[in-house]
């Protein structure tokens, strides 16, 4: 479960259309997977959870607490157009049809 979320550092990728967060997490008991760190920045920044990427969340041993980089498209499509397929199955699953599924 969270404590809480520190962005560290936030910047608007016009390029890639996307929104890119560094951020840090404090967490009380297990580090939260991708979908749970998903919902929670979904809430905090206002955006759809499809249209968000969790490429990474590092710990280190003995912390609660885990390094982050999140970054928040500006359309589904953009996502799926960007995104390698593995970063992409590993925050929605397998692809079916071309449409991000399990969101």
């Amino acid at each position: 479960m969270f404590l809480e979320i520190v962005v560290e550092n936030e910047r608007y990728n016009p390029l890639l259309k996307r929104k890119e967060i560094f951020c840090k997490i404090v967490f009380d008991k297990s580090t939260p997977n991708r979908n749970e760190v998903r919902q929670r920045v979904s809430g905090l920044f206002n955006a759809e959870v499809d249209r968000i990427v969790v490429d990474y969340i590092k710990t280190e041993f003995g912390k609660a607490e885990a390094k982050c980089y999140i970054k928040i498209y500006d359309t589904k499509d953009d996502l799926v157009s960007i995104e390698e397929e593995h970063i992409i199955e590993r925050n929605f699953g397998k692809m079916e049809g071309g449409d991000v599924k399990g969101s």
